[in-house]
């Protein structure tokens, strides 16, 4: 089956595409509400499910190609290991290379989530500092609100080897860019003080809570004008979000889940490697009989398990490539869509976004009224419990300390990360609203949510 692939439709002025052409559809070929509605139809009745960024959705038709591609194994396992297992993986391989425009497939290499890709890089960097290669009290350079298992790894690792962290505190809420720029380059100057150096920048594409846009290629650029050895993208919620060039944006490694935007069962993600003198050295932290010939091929046999979710990637496409404008047409719709939402319910809630909609992906950050005081993560947790057990509405909340308070932004401390994909709609937001509004008006404070 071999993959369709639509027209790269590049923002930020880009004038090439990296996509081959694929005919355009014609207007009776493209998917309908009501067969998205079909291919959804297996969530949960009566949740406002605005929540896709942690978990993404997976359509009822790449479910079902899933099991045939389990029971394919199933009915004929050691064939299928010997004859067809790493071909059909190369194909998914192949697919993803055209999509983020990497230059080989050899640099395209599937694994479960972007943690197990963190695993890899962070393994990596800690072999360097307990083998010499890196110097004792080099750092490593992290945004402040990185992953929790990224900062696992780099403990697990990194600093155990001996190497020293330097965490960029972003400020929240965010205004323009040039704050996240700035503050970047303090840390990297920081890591470089006293003859030491910065041994790998860790830079979120999107990150998760708050969640923000980073300006990634200007990051990048930046690094290589200090003199930054590697440069690893955790872009775990980009691909299909937000416009993915590795070649453009140029770092060392990147990461992209493919269950949270692009529609894949979990678990699986792609782990970009740029060809380099240090690809023989990065190896999967699951060794196995693949050991040694190059990390695509070691993470594409671990051992015995259910590679599926590698493999449905052709038909995802497929699924993709029903929708006009294919993944770009889906990402702005879903952008444009949630910055709506996000619009109507500070408007309602008399709130801000948390940052521009330029510096939101299809999520965005809404301001929660100040009445509710959301003043602990635990708040937080609270409060989402409250809305998806009373009310049907499953989104993350998020709380904001204020160090220092903007105009327009006093005593707002708590943030609704709404998402928006192809199976929302507007009753969803409107679920939400109302169910703010109705808290407000009760008079209730997360203080009265905290159970006995």
């Amino acid at each position: 089956m071999e993959p369709a692939n639509d027209d790269d439709h590049r923002p930020n002025g880009s004038d090439h595409n990296h996509l081959p052409k694929r005919p355009k559809l014609s207007t009776s070929s493209l998917i309908t509400d009501s067969q998205i509605r079909e291919e959804f139809g297996h969530h949960q009745k009566g949740i406002a499910r605005i929540n896709n960024g942690s978990f993404g959705s997976c359509p009822a038709s790449i479910i079902a190609a899933q099991k045939r591609w389990q029971l394919r194994f199933l009915k004929q396992p050691d064939d299928f290991f010997l004859n067809h297992l790493r071909k059909c993986i190369l194909h998914s391989r192949t697919i993803i290379k055209d999509v983020i425009n990497a230059e080989h497939v050899e640099e395209v290499s599937l694994v479960d989530n972007a943690t197990t890709a963190a695993a890899i890089v962070l393994q990596h960097v800690g072999w360097a500092f307990a083998e010499g290669r890196f110097q004792k009290g080099d750092a490593v350079v992290m945004l402040h609100c990185a992953f929790q298992a990224v900062k696992k790894s780099i403990e697990a690792y990194v600093t155990r080897a001996g190497g020293s962290v330097i965490v960029v505190h972003l400020p929240f809420p965010l205004r323009s860019e040039r704050e996240i720029v700035a503050e970047f380059r303090k840390a990297l100057a920081k890591g470089k003080a006293n003859g030491k150096k910065v041994r790998l920048a860790i830079i979120d594409h999107i990150t998760s809570m708050p969640c923000v846009v980073i300006p990634v290629r200007d990051l990048v650029k930046i690094c290589r004008e200090e003199g930054v050895d590697q440069v690893f993208v955790d872009a775990a919620h980009a691909i299909g979000n937000v416009h993915v060039d590795v070649k453009e944006i140029g770092a060392d490694f990147y990461v992209s889940n493919l269950h949270k935007w692009f529609f894949c069962p979990p678990s699986v993600a792609f782990l970009y490697c740029r060809k380099s003198p240090v690809s023989p050295d990065l190896h999967h932290p699951v060794v196995s009989h693949e050991y040694g010939n190059g990390l695509a091929i070691e993470s594409a046999w671990i051992g015995t398990r259910d590679y599926s979710s590698q493999l449905v990637i052709p038909e995802v496409l497929e699924f993709i490539n029903r929708f006009e404008g294919g993944i770009e047409g889906i990402r702005m719709r879903n952008h444009n869509a949630v910055i709506e939402m996000g619009q109507m319910l500070t408007n309602a809630w008399g709130t801000k976004l948390g940052c521009p909609p330029d510096m939101s992906p299809s999520m965005t950050m809404v301001g929660l009224p100040a009445s509710l005081k959301i003043l602990s993560d635990k708040d937080a947790l609270n409060l989402r419990n409250r809305l998806r057990d009373q009310f049907g509405v499953e989104v993350p909340i998020h709380y904001q300390e204020i160090k220092e308070l903007q105009d327009g932004d006093a005593c707002v401390t708590g943030y609704a990360r709404i998402s928006h994909q192809v199976y929302n709609t507007v009753d969803d937001y409107i679920k939400l609203k109302d169910a703010i509004l109705q808290l407000v008006r009760d008079g209730v404070t997360c203080k009265m949510l905290h159970p006995e």
